[in-house]
């Protein structure tokens, strides 16, 4: 039998910009996705996903040297009816196996379970975890296999490989990780609030793509620099509500403390693609019951999100 653990990830700046080079700041996650592979005697690649709540949301089989699918179940309330996802995961298996054709060349017959720590919709990487879980599987670049198969800039790969916070930069589209020890003074001032929906990632960088603005780099990367080395709360709140201008004028979006949260005493950044996902907040004891009286029900405080190394 073999395991695998990879952690969730959140992306604290650069975002967007990280595809384009810009420094970014990312942290790990106390939640992340195991993968355990043990031999059976059916002939099939028996594959089982199970989510936080250990339900199994989904189930395929595939036949062992082709990987043609022979059979899939999902939960079609918990997945919009997107029957797309067995051809998705043989689309990564089989990447998997260009960068190694060794492996499941050898008529093995395996069961591989997959779960979850935290809920699909909070975006903290269901699809980066499972994309490192199967490259150490299959011992290739990690890197690489997301690259063949859902792209991105990799900081959330960068982040399932990694136990302690980090900076990401993409230099000639080769990654470079560098672990940060980010202990600031106000730690227990920073929440992280779910906005009850899902971002597509890669729909966001579609778009992202199809943008005319110019990006200054540098710029980006200034912000991403101070914002770690803040010592003072009015400090980083200041560099929040700078990096928010930057990308909303990047990307021509509204900030999301704007759109939606114009009456809160505390200062929001947006996380990763904007829309959905995590933000982060800052504030005090008042702050889970602000977002809880808007319907924001997910209010985490960073240490008990952040993993800790």
């Amino acid at each position: 039998m073999n395991n695998f653990y990879s952690n969730g990830k959140l992306l604290l700046t650069a975002e967007y910009a990280v595809l384009d080079g810009a420094k970014a700041f990312a942290i790990p996650t106390q939640f992340g996705q195991s993968l355990k592979v043990q031999p059976i005697c059916e002939k099939v690649l028996h594959w089982k996903s199970y989510d936080y709540q250990n339900l199994c949301w989904f189930e395929a089989k595939f036949e062992v040297n082709s990987l043609r699918i022979i059979s899939a179940t999902f939960n079609a309330t918990t997945d919009g009816g997107n029957d797309m996802i067995a051809e998705t995961l043989r689309k990564i298996l089989v990447c998997a196996q260009q960068l190694n054709p060794k492996f499941l060349t050898t008529n093995e017959q395996l069961l591989i379970e997959t779960n979850l720590d935290f809920p699909k919709i909070w975006g903290l990487g269901t699809s980066s975890t499972l994309i490192n879980n199967i490259a150490n599987w299959a011992k290739v670049n990690a890197f690489e296999l997301l690259q063949k198969s859902f792209g991105g800039s990799g900081y959330d790969i960068a982040c399932a490989q990694h136990n302690s916070p980090l900076f990401y930069t993409l230099e000639q589209k080769k990654p470079k990780v560098a672990p940060v020890t980010y202990n600031p003074p106000f730690k227990e001032q920073l929440y992280f609030v779910h906005l009850n929906q899902k971002q597509q990632s890669k729909t966001a960088i579609q778009a992202y793509r199809k943008q005319k603005n110019k990006l200054d780099i540098n710029e980006i990367t200034t912000l991403t620099n101070a914002f770690v080395k803040a010592t003072a709360l009015v400090d980083l709140e200041k560099i929040m509500k700078e990096h928010e201008t930057v990308i909303s004028n990047l990307i021509k979006q509204q900030p999301i403390q704007k759109r939606v949260f114009s009456d809160y005493f505390g200062n929001i950044k947006s996380l990763g693609a904007w829309g959905g996902d995590f933000v982060l907040a800052t504030g005090n004891d008042d702050t889970p019951s602000y977002f809880k009286k808007k319907g924001f029900h997910t209010v985490i405080p960073y240490q008990k999100m952040v993993l800790k190394s």
